[in-house]
Parts: C-alpha cells; structure tokens; sequence
C-alpha cells in the first residue's frame, strides 16, 4: 500500500553548501524552510489511515541511505528518522558514537570522509555543535544536525507544523518560551526570525540564551523580547512553550532548579496566555518540574501532535537535503 506523493510547489534555488546541509536554522532563508514545511503538510495529509510502514507513492528516496549517528541516548529522534526513511523508501543505519572508531581517536575528518563513501547522508545527535560542522566540512554528503548542545533545528521545524495546523499561519502569532535559554530556545529564536512571529523569552538572567544568538535575532529584525518576569513572558501568548531543566550534560549542583522554578508553567502561568493558547514540550518532560501534569496532560496541550510531527517534517527535511523537492 503507498500513499501518494506530490510537492506541494516548485523548490526554491538553494542550496546549503553543494550538499544541502540542514545544521541551523539561520543559516537557510525563509524560503528554503516554508517549501520543507508546506512539503510536510502535504505528505502527512497524504498518509492518513495508512500503515506505518507503507511507502510513499514514487518511493522518493529509494536507493538512498542514511547513516544516524547517536552521541546521545534517543527516543523519539531514532524512531522518526528510521521511520521517515522507510516511508520515503530508503534504509538507515544507526552507529553508536561510543562505538565507532570515532570514539577511540579517528578524526571527526577522516569518519566524515569514510562514511560519505557508504551513504547518501548523515544523521547526527552530538554532544558538541562544531563536531557536526565539522562533519558537514570534510564529508561529501548532506548532514542533518538531529541535536547538539547548541541547537535543535529538526525540533522546530515539527513545532512550525503543530503550530500551524492549530492557527494557520505562525506569522505573527506571539510565542512564549519559559525556563532554560537552552539549545532548543536558541533555535526557537531562529525559527522566529525566519517564519516572521513575536518571540517572548522568559528565563532567569543565569540562564538566558546565548548572547550571540540574540545580537543575530536584533541584526535580522526579528521581534524577540527577553524578560526575567514569567508572568510577562506569557501574557497574551497564543503559543506557549517549555523544555526540561536538566538535559543531559547539565550540571545539577548548586540552586539550578531553585532559580527556575518561577518559570513553571503551571495553571495560574497559562491562565495569562491567550483564552485559545497552545502548550508545546519537545519531550521527555518532567511533571512537577518544568511544567505540571495538569497543563501536559491538560486539553491544552498538543504534545504527543508535536511529537508525531518529528516524522513528518523529517521527512521533508531528508527530501530537501537529497534533492527529492
């Protein structure tokens, strides 16, 4: 059984790079991201009441293969990868960081050479940012950033598609980030600039986002407003959106959780959003932490949509940096 498979519109001339490197979200124009999203609009409106496991009509990436490369343990990352290449038609392979000879000394150079003579593109969860971009340098084949510490791309490209088929549009539709200025904000301030909406960020002033990343906001003209007050933070919002305290790597000594616990969205936080706010969490979530189980669990909370949606914007995502749209 397959599902039928058409594109939505012509694709944009761009490229990242000869290869069509999918790292950051800055660094493709706006153009480039809405084609990828309209695209996984229509391929999941395509799929509904078919299997899993069919594969889309024309099988677009038949033949390819894609290397994922885990650094990080990985739920729903492994999953819609492996899946989104099935769907399209192609294989996967998972490589352990701790178990590939790129853990015991080879150069990020040298495993970006090899790999590339084996597979048609490279999946990459790091626990550093520059090991993805140096891997995008020295390989000859498209790599797709699926997490480092610095940024999450693929994550909001899914939150775009959740957004957008609860509003419409997300242009100008305000969104409020609260708790740690993580990698997660940092491309949530990028997605802001390139899909054009208000940004509010509400963190404590030890955990506000990277510096640099909001003097490249102001430079594009994005709207982002950074706020140490919750309260302000989610005024108005018709988005609101939280991520867990501790990831992996974080250090937990000291008054971390103290600090944040403020910025918990909590009822009484999404009572000063809009009457028809959205809550979104990339998940795994911590009740009674970050958010509590009354608003996760709550009527308005599109979490599982927005895990579910991973799959189909990665599929988009996988389409473009093979040249399949």
């Amino acid at each position: 059984m397959t599902a039928p498979f058409t594109t939505p519109l012509s694709a944009p001339e761009y490229t990242m790079g000869a290869n069509g490197h999918f790292i950051d979200l800055k660094d493709m124009p706006s153009e480039v991201l809405r084609h990828i999203l309209d695209t996984a609009k229509v391929w999941k409106e395509a799929r509904r009441g078919l299997p899993k496991g069919a594969v889309d009509e024309g099988a677009p990436l038949a033949g390819y293969a894609l290397a994922m490369i885990f650094e990080k343990s990985s739920t729903r990352t492994r999953i819609s990868f492996e899946m989104a290449m099935q769907q399209l038609g192609g294989k996967s392979l998972i490589l352990q960081g701790d178990n590939m000879q790129l853990g015991r000394g080879e150069t990020v150079a040298d495993t970006a050479k090899v790999i590339s003579r084996y597979v048609d593109a490279i999946m990459i969860r790091a626990n550093e940012h520059a090991l993805v971009q140096e891997l995008a340098d020295a390989g000859d084949v498209p790599v797709i950033n699926a997490l480092t510490d610095r940024s999450h791309p693929c994550q909001l490209m899914a939150d775009m598609l959740t957004i957008e088929e609860r509003f419409g549009s997300v242009e100008g539709r305000k969104v409020a980030w609260l708790g740690d200025g993580n990698n997660v904000a940092t491309s949530l301030i990028e997605a802001a600039v390139r899909f054009n909406f208000p940004l509010t960020l509400g963190c404590p002033d030890a955990f506000a986002p990277p510096g640099d990343v909001l003097a490249w906001a102001k430079a594009e003209g994005g709207d982002i407003t950074l706020t140490d007050d919750p309260q302000v933070a989610a005024k108005g919002a018709q988005v609101v959106i939280t991520d867990t305290w501790v990831s992996m790597g974080d250090d937990t000594s000291g008054d971390r959780m103290e600090t944040l616990a403020p910025f918990q969205v909590n009822d009484a936080l999404m009572a000063q959003a809009a009457t028809d706010a959205i809550f979104l969490h990339c998940l795994p979530a911590h009740r009674g932490e970050e958010v509590t189980a009354s608003v996760i669990d709550g009527p308005q909370s599109l979490i599982w949509d927005q895990a579910e949606n991973r799959l189909h914007a990665q599929k988009a995502i996988l389409a473009w940096c093979l040249g399949a749209i």
